[in-house]
Parts: structure tokens; C-alpha cells; sequence
């Protein structure tokens, strides 16, 4: 329902700022709430079964004398005096009145088993035997629970109530009860009660069904249910307990089904969906923590959340008022009413703090799959662990549940319902138990009765005959019942003591406390808070400060540094985060000891050996260098910090190479985050590169907007492709098709003879070989899925093309991992031993090289890229003409590029933007060779022109590579696709190619625009070069000279 007053979405402030603070606090909000609606819990169970207590009444203990009345009740009583001649029925009240001398009972013993061995045991005052049927005359009720037999069989009498695994019985007994209630009731209300059922049972299944669409398949969904229940039962408590009003069970049967449907769950399944997809499209640099993401998703829920609560809260107690004098009415309206008021105080507390749980959960999650994926995708684990645990903040499936797991969830709950039945349901359904365990017909007097002229019948006398009673001999099961039982009835006997209670009520309170310290704890490892983000960047920019402004080391004699000084220094600077503190590090080693001497190379080489190398000076350390003491590339573990082994290598290389320029600023190193780089980007590092990166956009893709960052040194680059975006935009965006994606590996393996490897093609080619290799190769990673696996034979040499999915990496180091065991696995499982692998890539794939293959077959993400421009726009913002821009598509990338023997070239500069996006994007820019595979198509539709790229190995990743760097990582942020999804792997790097490819076409679009229309050339002479003093031109008039100016648009040498 719409809101009906803007007012209520002020109102929904307060709401949210509780649901903040709940968020922020989930594990006290969480324990405190079950703990109050257990306590509802326990009083409204007491309440309805009344007399239910842990002593030696309670449902664990055996109740002979109540068990003996109910038997009494079903006997079949008959009386006879002197002064009648037969046998005279009578009622049981008759019976326990009369005040006859005799009352003697006949128990009617039926012994049944399957198993014929079985002896029927011998029995005492046995009056009569058939079969196995046994009357036993005696003069008191009672009934043996078991009875043993002279070869040691055990029989039970299976009146007793207490059978935990006897579900048949118990689902007999219930659908009893159920027929007899039905057919006692009107036929139309039955109808309406069936159909209410029905109503609340597929709200619940659509409450599951609409989680499960955001991402959770059982656990919000339940909590869900949970916020409610624990909404019905404080409900009643309130209203029954404390206010006195009666709701009968057989009253909250029938209305509570029309509560659920009417209220339903339509605000908490809001939330959570807002909530998730808040977390999914918030990039992993963005500062935003979880209890900001539940306050925004209350904040927008709110307002609707507290109008339909209100509107029902009323029309409740306005019912109530209005039907004062119908008590049941009036009784479970209040309860209504307490039900919705709970419910709008238990959302923002409890059901926020489940739902921040579960953000913090996605983000512990989302970094352990960074970690895992990074380290599969060759990434030291040292600098894997560092970036996964900067990826650590309050932003972020995961998993799809098991069968298995979802069956253990579902049989817990089960559980706990049938647990609850079977300690406080037995009263209500102790008649359906009997008619299972007694026969209830009434029984007449056997003949040997009858006709018995004993002494014992002269006089007056009673005869009560009961049903009869049925004896099993005792399973296996029912022993490990009786164990359970006997266990339960100890542990409810000592938890009765008072030593005992005061025990475990104590061991209760340590553990909630250690349990909440401890969750909080972990929360910390999720914390990235604003606060600490906001102290970082102050420490950053404070350090940052000094370090601009030495930029050169000053060496003075003046000041004596100490090892002992020097080793603090480093220990402290060493806490603090960020690169800067590294860099000051540097230059205050580098005021380096300010004495003139460095240490004889012998006393050196002596604490490099014993592990002491952090505690020389920069210039002590390159001196090593340079004597070849100490290798270039193990500068970062020896130092253990990454800034300052960049530094010491630019001093040695200055040396060794005689190259002064490292020596100064011109090419940078200071203020840059290493720790990244180090086992992941590059080796030998002396410092980095800086690029200009434009942006185009906003761009239109798949009716979502994106500013598209791009690394380039050309000019007109950046502005000839916004040109493109412009016009792409006004024909209503792009629109893109992904047809295939899996990245390859192709090794080559050579066997003795053509024989063996035309043998080994065949059973690759074959289904039980491509089972097989997909077994193998997909234990070797949870990410990378074997695809399939394509061959081919060159004499005795054998290429494979192993297709995988990789998720949201680019994944040829995973790939590689994956191929070299699967080899292996040939040779040792398969009997493939005498395959030797000549290399794990053999060309086959192809990476980094062209190739028809990629362009036929595939590599990477398939991609193709349409957009429709309207014939206008052409004319006006790409100063063009449909007909010629289709005319010169032809000529150029069709005809011109099949001339010159292309392979993947029919286009006009696609590797322009590949690889300016690619560099911006942290992808890798030697991939550009097969990733600029591209065909464009362009043709005139109704005076409009249809433009489409068609990119078959687009390869890219959100995870891995370049894109750890933070720079990088940012511009993904940019476009939102940053690092693995939260819910679908795959989901980020299959957008990063559709983007790649709009970016493309937006490319394209606008260099072929400028050609046509003879304006490349002016642009870039407008663009790239320094203008000389303007002249005027000689043959031009002025129509010409502002057709050229408005043609000096941004365009790309082709």
C-alpha cells in the first residue's frame, strides 16, 4: 500500500535509528529478545497446559493412579446379588458406589507377536486361556507394564503413552481426532477454516520463495517467522496473563490464520531485499557499514511498515469496543492488536539485528572467497591475506544450501515441534491414544463367568471386565527409549536440587556473557568502521605532509643515529597503516646516519647472516646489494617492509646501472601501497607509473547508467568515445548479449606412436574421458568449473583446449593449476603412463597471441554490443550521414580488413579502448591482443542506424591481478563491480566484458563517424598539436571554416 501521508516517513525516523542502534548491537539485541519471548514462551504453555512442571507428576514419570481410573472408566462393570438370577450391567459410577462385598477384575491379556519362538509367559490367578488370550481374575486393578516369560522374553503392555518413536500410532491417533472434529462441524465452516490454511500456508511459501530470491534460503526467512512467533507469544502473555482476557486454544486456531494472511510479511521481506541489494551494489571502497545499510533500508520501509500496522491496530480495537458484549470476539481482537504492536517493536530490534548479522556474515564471507581466490590465482599468501582483510569492511552466498544441510535445519525444527507436542499435547488427544491401546467396546462376561457356579458369584458380587489389554515384546528401540527417558527424568530430578539449579542458572549467565564477548570479537573482524577510516586518512595525510616536503635525503654529520633508535623507529612507523608512514621511514634512514661511515662489508655481511638486516641504514643495505651480498628481488623479506626495499633497490640500481634518474623524484615510488604489489603485480619494483585516466559516460547499458574510466596518453581517445556515448544515449543505450564464457588453457602432450595418441583423442573426445578429466580437474579449486575439453592432433603431438569457468577471476593461474593435475592424473589413474607433457600451454589456448582459434571457438566472455542511433542524431552530433557511415563500415572494416588478411580486425581502433580501459581497470594489457578480436556491423533500419560489436574473447577479471592494486580497484568500485559477487560468482566479470564491449562501441560509433565525415585529421591537429599563430585560410569560405569547427571533435587515429 502507498503511503497516505508523507508525515508517516518522519515517523519511520525514530524506527530507524533503533534499528541502527539494534544493528550495531545485534548479538545483546538478539539474546535479550528470545530471552523475554521465552519467558512468554514457558507462561503461555503453562497457561494452556496447565499442571505442566519438572517433578514427579511431570509427563516423564509414570502416573499409576491416573492410569488406573482411565482403565477403571473403560471397564465393563456387571452385578449380581442372590436375589438375581443373571449377571446385571452396570455403569462404572454404579460400580464404584455399590456397596458390595466382592469387586473382583478380569483382565482380558491378549499377547501378540510376529515372532512365533516367542513364549507367552506364565501367570498367575489365570482363570482362562485361549490362544494368545489369557484372563486373570484378582481382586484389585492392577496391570503389569511388563511381564517376562520363562525364556526371557520381555512383554510390554503398550497402554503406556510414552513411545517417542511410535509415530504411526501417534499420526492414527491425530487424524482420529481431526475426523471426528470435521464431522461434527458445519460443512461451510470447514470450508473457510481449509481455506485460511491454505491462505497462511503460501504466505509462508512466498515468505521462503521472496528470500530466496534475495540471496538467503532459509535463514532470514526463518528469523522471519521466529520475529513473528515471538510477536504471538509476548501477545499472549500480555493479554492473557496480565490482562486477564482468555483467548482459548480452539480460538486461536481459527482466527490466527486470517492474522497472517491479512498482516503477512511483506515489510520484512522489503527490507531484507533492500538490504542485500544495497550490499551487493555498494562497492568494497565505499565507507559504509552494516548498520548504515539497515538504517537506509528501515528508513525507506518505515513509513509503509508503521501505516499498516497502525491502520490494523485500529480497526482491531475498534472491533473490540464496537462488539463489546461478544467476549470471544472482543478477547481476540485485543490479542490482534498486542500481536501488531509487537511486531512494530520486535522489526527494528530483533529482525534488524538477524539482518545485520547476515550483512556481516556476507562480508566475512566475501573476503574468505577473495583470499581463496586470490591465492588459486597464483598471489603469494602473505599479500592475499592483506587484501582480504583491507576488503574486510561492513559492505560487501553464497551459498546455495546443501540438500543436506537444509534437511538438518528442517529435522531440528521438526524436532523441536514434536518435543513440545509430546510434553504438553498428551491431554488432548489421551482418547484417540485409547481407542489405539484399549479396545472400548464394551465387553461382555465370557461364558466361563457365566456359568461358573463358584462360591465366589453366590453372594453379591462385581465383575469388572476390561478392554483388552495388548502385550508386545520389547524391540531394541523401545531399550534405547527407556534409556532417553530414564536420562530425562534424572536430569529434570537434578536440575530440581537447589545446589544443581543455582549451577547451571550460573553456567547459563557465563556462557551468554563469553558468548556475546566472543561474537563481538568477531564482529571486529568485519569492523572497518567510519571512524577508523576518518582516523586513517588523517594519519595518512599527517605523515604525507613532512615526506612532500623532503623529498631529497640530506646527509649531515651533525647527529648520530643509533641501531637501538633506528629499530623503534622502525617498529613504530611499521604499526601505523598505509604506505606513508613506510615512505617517512625511508627518509629518516635515509638522514641516515648521519655519520659519513658505513660498516666494513664483513660486519655486514655478518648481520645479514644472523637475520638482523631491518636494523642497517638504506645505504648499508644497497652497499650489500652492490657487492652481490644480497639479491635485488629478496629486498622485501630481508627489510619485511616493501617501501623502504624499493627505495634501497632504486639506490643499488643508481650504482649498478649508472642510472642517476633513480636517484631522483622524476620517476615516483613514495606514498603507494606495495604490500599489494608484492607476489602479485611485479617484481624488482622501483616504483610505479603514472597514467592519466579519463572517464566516459554516463553510458546506457542494459538500461543502466556507467561512467567508464579509461588509461590513456593519446589525445581525443577519451573524447572521441564520449562523443560515441552521447549518441548511443539519445537512441535509448546499449544493449548487449553474453553467449559464451569460459577461459582456456591449451597443453600439448606427446605420446611413442600415433597409435597411443589418436587412442588418447578418442577417449578425451569420449563421454567417460570427459567425466573423468572434469572429476580431476574440478578438485582442484572451488571456483574453476571444467567446461570441455576440445583436441586435436598434429603427428604424434596431442593439443587439449580445456574451457573452464573461473568466477570472477580471470583465472589462467588457476586454469594452469587444474591442467597440470589433471595430466598427472592421467598418467597415475587412467593409464595414460606413457603420455609425456611437453608444456601445460602449448599455443592451443591462445593467450597474448592472435589466433583463429579465439576468434572461431571463443576465449574469455562472448560478448555482443548493439545500439540503435536515430537518423537525426547522426546528422546533428556526429555531423555524419547514416548511408555513408554504413557505406564506409563496409569499405573500412569489412572489405579493407579481409584485404589485409585480418583475423578478428574487421573493426576500426576496438584495441584503442580495449586496452585504455584495461589499464584503468587493472586487467592485463597484453591480453588486449585477443581481447580486441571485433567485428563491427553497421547498417541503415528505417533511417536509423543499427551499429553492433561482436567481441568473442573478451578477457577480463574483478579479482586478481592488477585489479588488487588500490587505484584500480577503485575504478571498478567506479563501475560497481569490484572483486567477487556476493551471491553469484561470475556475476561482476561477465558485466566488466559487457561494459568493455559498450565502451568499444561507443568507439567505434564515433571514429567512423569522424571519418566519413573527413574530420580525423582536423581533430587531431586541433587536439595533439600546439597551434602556430592562426592564419587565415586562403580557399575557404565561411560555411567551410564552421563545418570544420564544429568537425574538430574527438576523434582516434584509425
Amino acid at each position: 500500500m502507498p503511503l497516505l501521508f508523507k508525515g508517516l516517513k518522519q515517523m519511520a525516523k525514530p524506527i530507524a535509528y533503533v534499528s541502527r542502534f539494534s544493528a550495531k548491537r545485534p548479538i545483546h539485541i538478539i539474546l535479550f529478545s528470545l530471552i523475554i519471548s521465552a519467558f512468554a514462551y514457558l507462561s503461555v504453555i503453562q497457561y494452556y497446559f496447565n499442571g505442566w512442571q519438572l517433578d514427579s507428576n511431570s509427563v516423564f514419570e509414570t502416573a499409576p493412579n491416573k492410569d488406573s481410573n482411565t482403565l477403571f472408566q473403560e471397564c465393563s462393570h456387571y452385578y449380581r446379588d442372590s436375589s438375581l438370577d443373571g449377571w446385571v450391567s452396570i455403569t462404572a459410577h454404579e460400580a464404584s458406589e455399590l456397596p458390595a462385598p466382592h469387586h473382583y477384575y478380569l483382565l482380558n491379556l491378549n499377547f501378540n507377536s510376529p515372532n512365533e519362538t516367542d513364549s507367552i509367559p506364565e501367570l498367575a490367578n489365570t482363570v482362562f486361556e485361549k490362544d494368545n488370550t489369557k484372563y486373570i481374575l484378582q481382586e484389585d486393578l492392577s496391570v503389569s507394564k511388563e511381564i517376562s516369560s520363562t525364556d526371557g522374553t520381555k512383554w510390554r503392555l503398550r497402554s503406556d503413552r510414552k513411545s517417542l518413536f511410535d509415530v504411526k500410532t501417534l499420526a492414527y491417533s491425530l487424524y482420529d481426532v481431526f475426523s471426528e472434529n470435521v464431522t461434527q462441524a458445519d460443512p461451510f465452516d470447514v470450508l473457510i477454516m481449509v481455506t485460511a490454511y491454505l491462505m497462511m500456508f503460501y504466505t509462508i511459501f512466498g515468505l521462503f520463495n521472496d528470500m530466496r530470491k534475495t540471496g538467503s534460503n532459509f535463514w532470514l526467512s526463518a528469523s522471519t517467522v521466529v520475529n513473528s512467533a515471538s510477536s504471538l507469544f509476548l501477545a499472549l502473555y500480555v493479554t492473557q496473563c496480565i490482562l486477564g482476557k482468555e483467548v482459548s486454544a480452539l480460538t486461536l486456531f481459527e482466527g490466527l490464520p486470517f492474522i497472517v494472511v491479512v498482516v503477512g510479511f511483506k515489510h520484512k521481506i522489503k527490507i531484507a531485499q533492500y538490504a542485500l541489494e544495497k550490499f551487493e551494489r555498494v562497492g568494497l571502497s565505499k565507507r559504509i557499514t552494516t548498520d548504515e545499510i539497515v538504517f537506509e533500508s528501515v528508513s525507506e520501509e518505515g513509513g509503509r511498515l508503521i501505516q499498516d500496522h497502525l491502520l490494523c491496530i485500529f480497526a482491531f480495537i475498534g472491533c473490540s469496543m464496537y462488539a463489546h458484549q461478544l467476549k470471544t470476539l472482543t478477547n481476540f481482537c485485543i490479542l490482534s492488536a498486542f500481536i501488531l504492536i509487537f511486531e512494530l517493536i520486535l522489526t527494528p530490534t530483533f529482525y534488524s539485528a538477524i539482518l545485520a548479522l547476515r550483512l556481516e556474515m556476507n562480508v566475512i564471507h566475501r573476503s574468505t572467497i577473495i583470499k581463496q581466490t586470490l591465492e588459486e590465482d597464483g598471489v603469494v599468501p602473505s599479500t592475499a591475506r592483506i587484501i582480504s582483510k583491507a576488503e574486510k569492511k561492513s559492505v560487501s552466498s553464497f551459498l546455495n544450501l546443501s540438500v543436506v544441510v537444509i534437511i538438518m535445519k528442517l529435522s531440528v525444527i521438526l524436532l523441536f515441534v514434536f518435543i513440545n507436542f509430546y510434553n504438553f499435547g498428551a491431554n488432548w488427544v489421551n482418547d484417540a491414544f485409547n481407542s489405539l491401546y484399549f479396545d472400548k467396546e464394551r465387553v461382555s462376561l465370557p461364558d466361563f463367568i457365566t456359568s461358573n457356579a463358584s462360591e465366589n458369584f453366590k453372594e453379591q458380587a462385581i465383575v469388572s471386565v476390561t478392554p483388552l489389554l495388548y502385550y508386545k515384546p520389547i524391540k531394541s528401540y523401545q531399550r534405547i527409549e527407556d534409556m532417553v527417558l530414564l536420562l530425562l527424568r534424572n536430569v529434570s530430578v537434578a536440575i530440581r536440587d537447589r545446589f544443581v539449579s543455582k549451577l547451571v542458572l550460573s553456567a547459563l549467565v557465563c556462557s551468554a556473557v563469553i558468548n556475546v564477548y566472543l561474537l563481538n570479537a568477531a564482529r571486529i573482524h568485519t569492523s572497518y568502521t567510519a571512524d577508523q577510516l576518518v582516523k586513517t586518512e588523517v594519519t595518512k595525510k599527517s605523515f604525507t605532509a613532512p615526506v612532500q616536503k623532503a623529498s631529497t635525503p640530506v646527509l649531515t654529520n651533525k647527529t648520530v643515529i643509533s641501531g637501538s633508535k633506528v629499530k623503534s623507529l622502525s617498529s613504530a612507523q611499521s604499526s601505523s597503516s598505509g604506505p606513508s608512514s613506510s615512505s617517512e621511514e625511508d627518509d629518516s634512514r635515509d638522514i641516515e646516519s648521519l655519520d659519513k661511515k658505513i660498516r666494513p662489508l664483513e660486519e655486514l655481511e655478518a648481520l645479514l647472516s644472523s637475520g638482523n638486516t631491518k636494523q642497517l641504514k638504506n645505504k648499508e643495505v644497497a652497499a650489500l646489494v652492490i657487492h652481490g651480498k644480497l639479491p635485488l628481488y629478496a629486498l622485501e623479506k630481508k627489510l619485511g617492509d616493501t617501501t623502504r626495499a624499493v627505495a634501497v633497490r632504486r639506490k643499488a640500481l643508481s650504482i649498478l646501472a649508472e642510472a642517476p634518474v633513480l636517484a631522483s623524484d622524476r620517476l615516483p615510488y613514495k606514498n603507494y601501497d606495495y604490500d599489494r604489489v608484492f607476489g602479485a603485480c611485479c617484481e624488482n619494483v622501483i616504483g610505479y607509473m603514472p597514467l592519466p585516466v579519463g572517464v566516459i559516460g554516463p553510458l546506457v547499458i542494459d538500461g543502466t547508467s556507467y561512467h567508464i574510466p579509461m588509461a590513456t596518453t593519446e589525445g581525443c581517445l577519451v573524447a572521441s568515445a564520449m562523443r560515441g556515448c552521447k549518441a548511443i544515449n539519445a537512441g535509448g543505450g546499449a544493449t548487449t548479449v553474453l553467449t559464451k564464457d569460459g577461459m582456456t588453457r591449451g597443453p600439448v602432450v606427446r605420446f611413442p606412436t600415433l597409435k597411443r595418441s589418436g587412442a588418447c583423442k578418442i577417449w578425451l573426445d569420449s563421454e567417460e574421458g570427459q567425466n573423468a578429466i572434469k572429476k580431476a580437474f574440478n578438485s582442484t579449486s572451488r571456483f574453476a568449473r571444467l567446461q570441455h575439453i576440445q583436441t586435436c592432433l598434429a603427428g604424434d603431438l596431442l593439443f587439449m583446449r580445456f574451457r573452464t569457468t573461473t568466477g570472477d577471476a580471470m583465472g589462467m593461474n588457476m586454469i594452469s593449476k587444474g591442467v597440470e593435475y589433471s595430466l598427472k592424473q592421467m598418467v597415475e589413474e587412467y593409464d595414460w603412463e606413457d603420455m609425456e607433457v611437453v608444456s601445460v600451454s602449448g599455443n592451443y589456448c591462445t593467450d597474448k597471441k592472435p589466433a583463429a582459434i579465439n576468434w572461431i571457438e571463443g576465449r574469455g566472455k562472448s560478448v555482443v554490443a548493439e545500439a540503435t542511433i536515430p537518423g537525426d542524431v547522426v546528422r546533428k552530433v556526429l555531423k555524419s550521414d547514416v548511408s555513408a557511415l554504413v557505406e564506409l563500415n563496409i569499405a573500412k572494416n569489412l572489405v579493407g580488413s579481409a584485404m589485409a588478411g585480418s583475423v578478428g580486425g574487421f573493426n576500426a581502433h576496438a584495441a584503442n579502448l580495449v586496452t585504455a580501459v584495461f589499464l584503468a581497470l587493472g586487467q592485463d594489457p597484453a591480453q588486449n591482443v585477443e581481447s580486441s578480436n571485433c567485428i563491427t556491423l553497421m547498417k541503415e533500419v528505417d533511417g536509423d542506424l543499427r551499429i553492433s560489436v561482436s567481441m568473442p574473447s573478451i578477457e577480463v577479471g574483478t579479482i586478481g591481478g592488477g585489479t588488487v592494486l588500490e587505484p584500480q580497484g577503485a575504478m571498478l568500485d567506479l563501475l560497481g563491480v569490484r572483486g567477487p559477487h556476493a551471491t553469484a560468482p561470475g556475476t561482476n566479470a561477465r558485466q566488466l566484458a559487457r561494459i568493455v564491449a559498450c565502451a568499444v562501441l561507443a568507439g567505434e560509433l564515433s571514429l567512423c563517424a569522424a571519418l566519413a565525415a573527413g574530420h580525423l585529421v582536423q581533430s587531431h591537429m586541433t587536439h595533439n598539436r600546439k597551434p602556430a599563430e592562426p592564419t587565415k585560410p586562403n580557399n575557404l569560405d565561411a560555411t567551410d571554416i564552421n563545418r570544420l569547427k564544429d568537425g574538430s571533435v574527438t576523434c582516434i587515429k584509425s
